[in-house]
């Protein structure tokens, strides 16, 4: 099955390159296919990073439902982003120009997911269903600061308007690219090697404890990575919804709920889904332009999402 995932994500990749107008003839050929070919590894590190931190965050919180942007971290990375563009304005710079956007990024989606985290816990346990609504209501809180700062900036947000949808940049920075890439494979790697520790995680505190697991540590490396993927992905495509979300899901369905093969498979699956909605982008051509990729992610992911947290209702429960 994870051959046939390996085989699946290759075959969008191919899409991608062969979507779009004719290539020509001559450099632009080779120019047409070198953007191309940056785009698509930017959905394949973007998809990758958000399906591993869709892994880890579920297992962190120990919430089906848990996700990248539903839990907030995408919109605290996008709102720390902006601020950072705006006081770059402020001193004297440009929008375009604002400095690396990965450590800002980072530090907001820590920051969004220790919010979630702590507002969620009563009595060291965890209610599912209130965890996604505080979730929602930082990453409303987070937009809706996002926005005030963009009113507050010259060009009243006009640069950053569009990355704040969610989209494959064509100019993104190559060190970014190379760096989110190693940061994704180095997680991945980890988490699988740590497969067995990750899956035991999963049971009650005593019982982790009682077979040799240091929750503390493990629950730590969860944080650090979720959240290191998530500003990484942010960095680079703006906040994308429901990738994080989907993948986990999909990869159990496919390979089994173990972390071993898991966490591979949603990496694989979250570079297929980003790749190929980037592919639809650009094969619907809409009159008023392109739809957004973060604007058909959410449109697809939605409906998954509203069905999944009426399944966790019904079962009902907390989580220790």
């Amino acid at each position: 099955m994870l051959i046939g995932l390996v085989v699946l994500a290759i075959l969008v990749c191919w899409w991608r390159l062969s979507v779009g107008p004719s290539l020509g003839l001559g450099p632009v050929r080779d120019q047409i296919i070198a953007i191309r070919w940056q785009k698509c590894m930017s959905g394949v590190v973007v998809g990758a990073s958000l399906g591993v931190a869709g892994v880890l965050l579920q297992g962190l919180l120990r919430n089906s439902l848990a996700s990248p942007d539903i839990m907030g971290l995408s919109s605290g990375a996008g709102l720390a982003v902006i601020l950072t563009a705006y006081l770059f304005q402020l001193s004297g710079g440009s929008a375009s120009t604002g400095g690396d956007p990965m450590p800002p990024a980072m530090v907001g989606s820590f920051a969004a997911l220790v919010v979630v985290y702590l507002l969620s816990q009563r009595g060291g346990l965890i209610d599912p269903v209130s965890m996604v609504l505080v979730g929602v209501i930082v990453s409303i809180t987070a937009a809706a600061g996002t926005m005030v700062v963009q009113q507050l900036m010259p060009d009243r947000g006009l640069y950053s308007g569009r990355w704040l949808l969610g989209g494959l940049d064509d100019e993104v920075s190559l060190v970014r690219l190379i760096i989110a890439g190693c940061l994704c494979c180095l997680v991945t790697v980890i988490a699988t090697a740590k497969a067995r520790v990750l899956d035991a995680s999963m049971m009650s505190a005593d019982e982790a404890r009682s077979v040799g697991v240091r929750l503390g540590a493990v629950r730590m490396g969860q944080f650090v990575g979720s959240g290191l993927l998530t500003g990484a992905a942010v960095a680079i495509a703006g906040p994308i919804g429901f990738i994080g979300l989907v993948a986990p899901h999909v990869a159990r369905g496919l390979v089994g709920p173990g972390h071993l093969w898991s966490v591979p498979a949603s990496a694989f699956i979250g570079a297929t889904l980003v790749v190929g909605a980037d592919s639809s982008v650009r094969a619907i051509d809409l009159a008023s332009g392109r739809l957004p990729l973060g604007v058909l992610t959410a449109l697809l992911g939605g409906p998954v999402f509203l069905g999944m947290l009426l399944h966790q209702k019904r079962r009902g429960g907390y989580l220790r």
